[in-house]
């Protein structure tokens, strides 16, 4: 039998806001993960944008491929760590399901309609808390445990840290960090998991995208390998294969027998260089100016029309026949018009968004 870390969150550990029987065969963990493969979010991974959007070749990844990516890169890390694989799987699994259509330039344009309607900052992690909470089932949520929850909504793999280190927390002080995160534009950057396992997941994030949009930058013909620097390839490798490879067995090697999760300093700082790098030659340059304008003019124009069907009770309008028709009468009493029009494009995929602005804005005008 592996020896598991005194650092690891125990199965007996888990957390649920609603009490329920306990399943004979599964541990709380493991069944968070089912209910998460189960969702109808999860099945919209299947077409929601990765990096490029749009493209005509079927070997560039979705968000379905990096979730699966993440999660096999957080539960190697973990095995070797003695962590609970299966809580690292769920919230692999689960940490994008709020992400919107065309990827975080789509989240840019619904952080900016949210915060013109009054409705706070849009962060994609918090979204998919939500959608754990309080949009899944029908507005009834899926009683997804604690720590799960709190590892996807600190996942933010934008933010690449040498050591990560767990903060304790209740339900209340979970619960404060993601409404007030709502308000405050700078808590996004300072939430820290709860557990070792989280802070799995967040690096995990990193590692899974770094190497793979350089992979397929290429494959589009969008930069040349030998673009990357010496200092970064010299110490990480060029493919992704490699980047992974030593990244993963550097945390491993530096986390072991720790309460934290570690990189060297000479990993880090590449780490850093290379998603400089990726920033300056990739994600600035995924998208034309006049394909973002396209995406902003797809989101405000559906916000505008779905809010206004809300306000005049149009029960013939897509988002009712969609997405509010069966909705709690909890949800549908306690959420305002605008909020529910952003977690309904937050949902859509990218084809979806497309087809609805064809038929309901593009079409009249």
């Amino acid at each position: 039998m592996k020896a598991v870390s005194p650092y690891a969150c125990k199965d007996e550990e888990a957390i649920r806001f609603f009490e329920e029987p306990k399943d004979l065969y599964r541990t709380d963990f493991f069944r968070d993960i089912d209910r998460i493969l189960y969702s109808l979010s999860y099945l919209r991974y299947a077409d929601k944008t990765q990096v490029f959007t749009f493209n005509e070749n079927d070997h560039i990844s979705k968000r379905m491929i990096h979730v699966q990516l993440v999660s096999k890169i957080a539960r190697t890390i973990g095995r070797n760590l003695g962590l609970n694989e299966d809580l690292i799987e769920a919230a692999a699994l689960g940490h994008d399901l709020g992400h919107v259509p065309f990827g975080h330039v789509g989240e840019a344009i619904l952080n900016q309609i949210s915060l013109k309607a009054n409705e706070g900052y849009f962060n994609h992690n918090i979204e998919s808390v939500r959608v754990l909470l309080f949009l899944e089932k029908n507005g009834r949520g899926r009683n997804i445990t604690l720590q799960v929850l709190d590892a996807i909504m600190c996942h933010n793999g934008e933010l690449p840290m040498q050591e990560y280190s767990p903060k304790k927390k209740t339900k209340e002080e979970f619960l404060k960090e993601y409404y007030d995160s709502y308000q405050d534009e700078s808590l996004i950057k300072n939430l820290r998991p709860m557990t070792l396992e989280g802070c799995v997941v967040r690096i995990s994030d990193i590692i899974a995208y770094i190497g793979k949009d350089i992979e397929d930058a290429i494959t589009l013909g969008k930069i040349d390998k030998k673009e990357i620097p010496k200092s970064i390839t010299e110490v990480l490798g060029v493919t992704n294969h490699e980047i992974i490879n030593t990244i993963v067995e550097n945390i491993i090697e530096n986390s072991k027998d720790k309460p934290y999760i570690k990189m060297s300093q000479e990993v880090y700082l590449a780490l850093v260089k290379l998603k400089k790098f990726n920033y300056e030659h990739i994600y600035r340059k995924a998208n034309s100016e006049k394909d973002i304008g396209t995406y902003e003019i797809m989101f405000t124009s559906l916000f505008e029309k779905y809010k206004k069907d809300i306000e005049k009770e149009n029960t013939d309008s897509t988002i009712y026949q969609v997405f509010l028709q069966g909705m709690s009468s909890e949800y549908l009493q306690h959420t305002s018009a605008a909020r529910k029009v952003i977690d309904f494009l937050a949902g859509m995929t990218d084809d979806y968004i497309k087809k609805c602005y064809e038929k309901e804005i593009n079409i009249h005008s």
